[in-house]
């Protein structure tokens, strides 16, 4: 079987194939959008919502290959900012922000905030010949007070899931892809498909 990901960012495309492979029990060739289209394959995330985002990519790149595909939209939901920056969360800094310029910016909001209680939220939508999935995974935590770690990306030096005291940046891959957001929703979407298979 072969699935595509629609995925512009590397770190979080090989975080998505890591995962992959270790939610099916038969083989599975994970294949990136970028290394079939080249760089035909991305599109605007225009959408007002995580999902509406994970859509566009996932059909964009389904019309093209018209193989399984999967796409996702993840965004940091912070509670002392109403929910924000949410599916903006790439773009916090700006349209060509760069990690550390959103996590700059996110501790400058937060710099008088008592309540620094977030969640990082992602939505995965699948989509093949036959259906259009979408699946979530939640990882709640709190907003560190300053970077720490040099493992992940985006904003993972300063998210610590609750129930750790280490951000994921201060984790091992293998221990942030058995917890994160994504692996939850990952974990949702194989176990919809296995009863669609069965």
């Amino acid at each position: 079987m072969t699935i595509v990901v629609a995925s512009s960012n590397p770190a979080k495309a090989t975080e998505l194939e890591t995962i992959l492979r270790s939610l099916f029990d038969e083989p599975v060739e994970i294949v990136l959008a970028a290394d079939i289209l080249g760089n035909e394959w991305t599109v605007e995330e225009s959408g007002t919502t995580l999902e509406e985002n994970a859509y566009l990519k996932a059909s964009h790149v389904f019309e093209r290959v018209f193989l399984p595909t999967i796409a996702d939209d993840t965004g940091l939901e912070v509670e002392a900012l109403a929910g924000l920056p949410g599916v903006r969360t790439a773009r916090f800094a700006g349209e060509n922000a760069t990690a550390v310029d959103n996590n700059r910016l996110l501790l400058e909001k937060l710099k008088d905030a008592t309540n620094r209680r977030a969640q990082f939220r992602t939505v995965i939508c699948y989509r093949d010949r036959f259906r259009t999935l979408l699946a979530e995974g939640i990882c709640t935590g709190t907003i560190a007070d300053s970077p720490r770690g040099s493992g992940g990306f985006g904003y993972d030096p300063l998210f610590v899931p609750d129930g750790y005291d280490r951000t994921f940046a201060e984790m091992e891959a293998h221990e942030k892809n058995r917890l994160s957001h994504r692996a939850r929703a990952l974990q949702s979407l194989v176990e919809r498909l296995r009863e669609l298979w069965a």
